[in-house]
């Protein structure tokens, strides 16, 4: 199998858009970021409220990163605990061009979206809209068989769906249901991002670049229809195997981007894994890319390299009521 072949037959017509390297000062990045605020703010809606990471924690630093960049307004829907206010939650997701999924009901499955918002999701992303699921999601509705199509690989059992690992000379190796082990992770540790695929996300990017006290999931499950890996790294503390680490997925008219990115612990605050300039400028980037399937946002000359990660001071972050 060629090593950068993509399970996803479309091919994305975007290197027009991009005359030169978006890598720019960091005081140019603050400086486009407050010309942003002259223009039309992205809507963008989060949804959250039960996980077994800090929910609360990640839907603030996530909304505060993606508003501080001046591309973005934020709102939250908070799924009701209440059984029967549950039953009647359904926000209008077609008022916003993204979506942010930060549910996860993998510690109590009883735990579910109402019916009919499972439909609007669904109707949502088919017709157009971009879904950002934002890492525990993907543990999330095993239940639900139109969210695993759209979320392309979770965190499953063994039995539950193929699994993607990239092989030493980048080919993709294929575990069918049953072969190997369900999902799961090794200790955090910083990892090596490597890119697989260029994209619009990941214009300008060195090709391999440092995050820190991250999670590498390993034996990801699910349909794999429509996929498109963008990359992946080693996971050295467990596997000794290298698996993606990224993916965007085609689903009906819509996109869908799905990473292990983004995890965020009770008692977190700012932890390193959020103050890391690789993954801020990921986040700022996907959510511009599933609402207008281009990019504005350029890669800070901070950005990591394949030795030496960056961070944002832990003191930068400010959260907002």
């Amino acid at each position: 199998m060629n090593k950068r072949l993509k399970i996803v037959k479309e091919q994305w017509d975007w290197a027009g858009n991009f005359k030169r390297l978006l890598i720019v000062p960091l005081f140019l990045v603050y400086s486009l970021a407050a010309s942003a605020q002259n223009r039309d703010k992205i809507p963008v809606l989060i949804v959250d409220g039960f996980s077994n990471h800090d929910w609360e924690q990640t839907t603030a630093v996530t909304k505060w990163i993606l508003e501080e960049s001046g591309l973005f307004k934020v709102e939250v829907s908070t799924v009701p605990t209440d059984s029967l206010e549950r039953l009647s939650w359904l926000p209008e997701f077609d008022n916003y061009p993204v979506i942010i999924q930060n549910t996860n009901n993998i510690n109590n499955p009883s735990l579910k979206w109402p019916r009919e918002a499972e439909i609007a999701l669904e109707n949502y992303v088919a017709n157009g809209g971009g879904l950002y699921v934002l890492h525990s999601a993907n543990n999330a509705f095993s239940h639900w068989k139109a969210y695993d199509e759209m979320i392309g690989l979770g965190w499953r059992s063994s039995s539950a769906g193929t699994a993607l690992e990239i092989g030493s000379d980048e080919s993709i190796i294929v575990h069918p249901p049953g072969e190997g082990k369900g999902t799961g992770h090794g200790d955090r540790f910083n990892a090596v991002v490597e890119l697989y695929n260029r994209h619009p996300i990941n214009y300008g990017f060195p090709d391999k670049w440092q995050t820190v006290n991250t999670e590498v999931y390993y034996y990801p499950r699910g349909p794999a229809k429509n996929i498109e890996i963008l990359s992946y790294a080693y996971d050295s503390t467990g596997t000794q195997k290298n698996w993606p680490v990224e993916w965007v997925v085609i689903y009906g008219k819509g996109r869908v981007y799905n990473s292990s990115l983004g995890h965020l612990w009770e008692g977190e605050t700012y932890p390193p894994a959020y103050r890391c300039v690789g993954y801020q400028t990921t986040v700022i980037r996907v959510t511009e890319w599933l609402a207008t399937r281009d990019i504005s946002y350029p890669v800070p000359l901070d950005f990591p390299r394949k030795d030496s990660p960056s961070l944002r001071p832990e003191e930068g972050f400010v959260k907002k009521e």
